[in-house]
């Protein structure tokens, strides 16, 4: 049985994708882009399969059930998360990413007024690699929003099964409390997340900590923040930015990987099973570009072209994770102790809104030349850094394999310092090595490559060389190291020794370096999955299988199980009662009376106001204001406490969009799920129904028609909230 349509709501988190315009090829007549990701078109609300890496992350089993436990306070559940990463050794950041942002964007933030920096919001981004193997990859996928004042976690985690964000809530997440866990409405997280991804601000990030003016003010309040340093620079932002941007790509990577390659058929599977050796090449060879051969060009390339072509004639538009960087604090000299002036700070204005309508970042063509490496590209951020570790760990295993040597004459120059000496090496076809030998008595020490290329593409810089072998005074052997890992070349292959020679007393010698052409191996296992009896499974046009793909390959390459198994994490989501939303509403252009209780359908006002607002405004939650919950008296007396407000955003259509206040309701990137467009809502006889209905309640409130430059003069957050006090 189908599940029912029905949309929920959350406060969508201040980290998110999007949206794009028409380029002149396309106003010249061009075939328009196709969204990569549809902003009108967000999806199921709750997953058809898999769940979501928060709900895996934090399952726990007692007994015969599972359920979702989290650590409280929120500084130990930021401890339980930096536990599960690898920290990076020489940087004194945090593995996952957290900011102050005390005057932000999301639906969150008024909760603290006018307290706001006494209470920030907390936006947390995990960036780094799983700190075992086997622990779940949490890099790029995992995003939460915390406000302490109104006991919310606002979650964006990635589900692979279904090769997609999932947004979720926690309530009553407080000391004493018993967090529940709901699925989000998609249609209301995709007002601003019009990529289905994550979103954060551009440099220099001045809602956050990193604006030394809010750093000051978050100080001055005398409070701590779960542990996170209040004077911070810009390093943590940066890093939640870029995040966000490899995060907002994984959307093309599916879709490629899922459509791109056609049917689940024999050449189908075999386009896969040669994207995911690619893959594995371009992870283990650190990105270098290799140089595609016949057989990926035949298998892969050429066939993915045509059914791109055919399937996306202008290409796919890629979504853009970017809003407009905001000062909040811009112009303020002192920080008001009256509550009304503080509220206004917290005004968002229009070219600043997360719900404006984005344009494309870019758009993925297939007969660009780089397309087949952004593919390969993106998908190369589903390998962890630990998989990449236990590959490197199987093919160094002693093995037969070919190795390929490639010499060139040096020169050598004597350094500053009497214990180094510059080498340089060029041969014809592209062969170059340049680096730093360190000498002691005569023999090679260590050293630093500064570069080196082969005719293949390869391209390494900056390596660390290290002994390989027994050395004397006229031969050193060395292999080299980039960021801990042995080197390979652009095709995957290990770099295994580099052997100098230099006569004594001579300024000329030569250099010959060794290539242990063992990748083959790695592609040998992907040709017996994609020839064996899983193939259909692991290389058919869904959700890219990290889980299972890797499963497979390893037992390929004779890595056992057990040293598969991790931390034990997730085991216990298996068991997990299935996901909930909060409570049920209206989705976008369905029947009104879909969702609603039967006294509340009789009620007029109440049925105006639904197909439009419900998918936002009907819920438990209070951000954004739940004005359509409730008995029908309720109903009304909140649309009319709301009245201003309502009034507000639905005149703004009639403004160019220069002169706009606010951004209109509803959002204009929702729009087309009511079938209309901005023009058409803005003559629409419907808007101007709820405007006059609005209208209404004003006129009978203060005797006098509502007029919009004297509502706006004291400014937006200056109006009466929509909820009536409690």
């Amino acid at each position: 049985m189908s599940r029912p349509r029905v949309l929920l709501l959350l406060p969508a988190l201040l980290l998110g994708f999007t949206c794009g315009q028409a380029s002149p090829a396309q106003a010249a007549g061009a075939p328009a882009p196709t969204w990569v990701v549809d902003p009108a078109l967000p999806g199921e609300n709750l997953p058809g399969v898999g769940r979501s890496l928060f709900d895996r992350l934090f399952a726990v089993q007692r007994g015969g059930q599972a359920e979702i436990e989290l650590p409280f306070p929120f500084e130990a559940l930021l401890a339980r998360l930096d536990a599960q990463l690898q920290r990076a050794p020489a940087s004194p950041l945090p593995p996952a990413k957290r900011v102050l942002i005390p005057l932000g964007r999301s639906l969150q933030r008024t909760a603290a007024a006018p307290d706001y920096f006494a209470y920030p919001r907390v936006v947390v981004a995990v960036d780094a690699s799983p700190a075992a193997f086997g622990a779940p990859l949490l890099k790029d996928r995992l995003y939460l929003g915390y406000q302490e004042k109104s006991a919310v976690l606002e979650v964006i985690s990635y589900n692979e099964a279904a090769g997609r964000f999932e947004f979720q809530l926690v309530k009553d997440y407080r000391a004493g409390g018993r967090p529940k866990v709901v699925y989000a409405p998609r249609t209301l997280c995709f007002a601003c997340h019009q990529n289905g991804a994550p979103i954060f601000s551009r440099a220099l990030w001045d809602e956050s900590n990193a604006n030394p003016q809010v750093a000051a003010l978050l100080l001055a309040s005398g409070r701590r923040f779960y542990g996170i340093p209040v004077e911070r620079g810009v390093d943590v932002p940066y890093a939640i930015d870029n995040a966000s941007e490899r995060a907002n790509g994984f959307a093309l990577t599916q879709r490629l990987w899922q459509e791109g390659c056609g049917g689940n058929d024999v050449s189908g599977h075999r386009c896969r099973a040669g994207l995911f050796a690619a893959t594995l090449r371009h992870a283990l060879a650190g990105g270098q570009s290799w140089k595609a051969d016949a057989d990926f060009e035949q298998a892969v390339a050429a066939p993915l072209r045509a059914e791109a072509r055919r399937r996306w004639p202008g290409g796919l538009a890629i979504g853009n994770p970017d809003i407009a960087n905001r000062n909040p604090l811009q112009g303020m000299r002192h920080w008001p102790a009256d509550s009304a002036a503080r509220v206004a700070f917290s005004h968002v204005a229009v070219p600043f809104d997360p719900l404006l309508p984005r344009p494309s970042r870019e758009v993925w063509r297939a007969d660009a030349p780089d397309a087949l490496r952004k593919l390969v590209a993106g998908l190369s951020e589903f390998v962890a850094a630990t998989d990449r570790a236990q590959l490197d760990a199987a093919l160094a295993r002693p093995a037969t394999v070919p190795v390929v040597r490639v010499t060139a004459p040096c020169r050598f120059a004597a350094s500053k310092a009497a214990s180094r000496a510059s080498l340089r090496c060029a041969a014809p076809g592209g062969t170059l090595l340049e680096g730093t030998l360190a000498w002691q008595a005569g023999r090679s020490v260590d050293g630093e490559l500064t570069r080196l290329t082969l005719a293949d593409g390869t391209a390494v810089n900056a390596a660390r060389l290290r002994p390989a072998g027994r050395a004397t005074p006229a031969v050193m052997k060395l292999q080299p190291f980039v960021d801990g890992r042995a080197a390979r070349t652009a095709a995957g292959n290990a770099i295994a020794v580099i052997e100098v020679r230099r006569p004594a007393g001579s300024d000329h010698g030569e250099v010959t370096i060794e290539v242990r052409q063992d990748f083959a191996i790695v592609q040998q296992a992907v040709d017996r999955l994609v020839s064996g009896p899983q193939a259909a499974a692991l290389f058919a046009p869904a959700p890219f299988p990290r889980e299972p793909l890797f499963a497979a390959l390893f037992g390929e390459l004779g890595i056992a199980a057990g040293a598969r198994g991790g931390t034990g994490c997730c085991q216990a989501a298996r068991a997990l009662p299935p996901p909930q939303l909060e409570v049920p509403a209206v989705a976008p252009a369905e029947p009104a009376a879909a969702a609603m209780p039967p006294t509340a359908a009789n009620d007029r006002a109440q049925r105006s106001f639904q197909p439009y607002c419900a998918a936002c405004h009907q819920t438990a939650e209070t951000f954004p204001p739940n004005f359509l919950q409730g008995s029908p008296a309720q109903v009304v007396t909140r649309l009319r406490h709301c009245a201003p407000r309502l009034y507000v955003r639905l005149a703004m259509a009639d403004l160019l969009p220069e002169q706009r206040e606010k951004t209109p309701m509803p959002p204009e990137s929702v729009l087309p799920a009511f079938a209309s467009t901005p023009q058409a809502w803005r003559s629409s006889p419907v808007r101007a129904a709820l405007l006059a209905q609005v209208e209404g309640w004003l006129r009978a409130e203060t005797g006098q028609a509502p007029q919009l430059s004297s509502m706006l003069s004291a400014g937006y957050e200056a109006l009466r909230s929509c909820l009536p006090p409690q």
